[in-house]
């Protein structure tokens, strides 16, 4: 009975003194749990790291060592132990921002890739949507997709006049300030509803993450 009620009751005794704080303008103890929380969320994330070096670097070796899928496991490690050497270096003043550097040259064009195809794979799923069935929301998704897609393609196309880059820049400003704005804020209120549901469930003790 301890073993559950402990934490149960530590969950909803700080999450109270925490809204408390937060409701009648109480800096002093909101800053100071947020700050225990950041402290305690950093440890957590840097064992987190550890456990997935540990994990990868196990597998690499496993069987085969560097062979077949491992070799993934195999990259994935020391990429770690190379991130983490730059930053090390970096601290200590042996470098000069080479972390950054490393970012710009690795995670910058992986972020530019991703990003390029974010479109096409919009399309698909406007495609799929329409197959599987036709509503006016699905038609609409598909004809915006393929609207602001043709409109980037327009806009950096050097081979157009001007007026017609200019007149393609502000339709599809016109676009993404009606649609895609609206369809932004109405994810923000679902998760902002999601997020005072769970913690509401958390308070009153019938949601326990903590447990898990």
């Amino acid at each position: 009975m301890l073993r559950r009620g402990l934490p149960l009751g530590i969950a909803i005794f700080f999450g109270v003194l925490t809204l408390v704080s937060l409701l009648f303008g109480l800096p002093e103890i909101s800053n100071l749990i947020l700050g225990w929380t950041a402290f305690l969320a950093g440890i957590a994330l840097f064992l987190g790291t550890i456990n997935l070096l540990a994990v990868h670097t196990y597998r690499s070796f496993r069987n085969r060592p560097f062979g077949g899928r491992n070799v993934y496991s195999g990259v994935l490690a020391i990429s770690w132990v190379i991130v983490f050497g730059l930053g090390i270096a970096d601290l200590f003043g042996w470098t000069d921002n080479a972390m950054s550097q490393a970012f710009r040259w690795v995670q910058a064009p992986l972020e530019a890739a991703l990003a390029s195809l974010l479109a096409f794979f919009l399309i698909l799923s406007g495609i799929r949507m329409l197959q599987g069935r036709r509503t006016i929301w699905t038609m609409m998704f598909f004809i915006t997709a393929v609207i602001v897609l043709f409109a980037n393609a327009i806009i950096t196309s050097p081979f157009l006049p001007d007026n017609i880059n200019q007149l393609a820049l502000q339709f599809r400003n016109l676009i993404q300030s009606l649609i895609v704005t609206a369809g932004i804020r109405g994810i923000l209120i679902g998760v902002a509803l999601g997020i005072i549901t769970l913690t509401v469930r958390i308070l009153v003790g019938v949601e326990r993450p903590y447990n898990k």
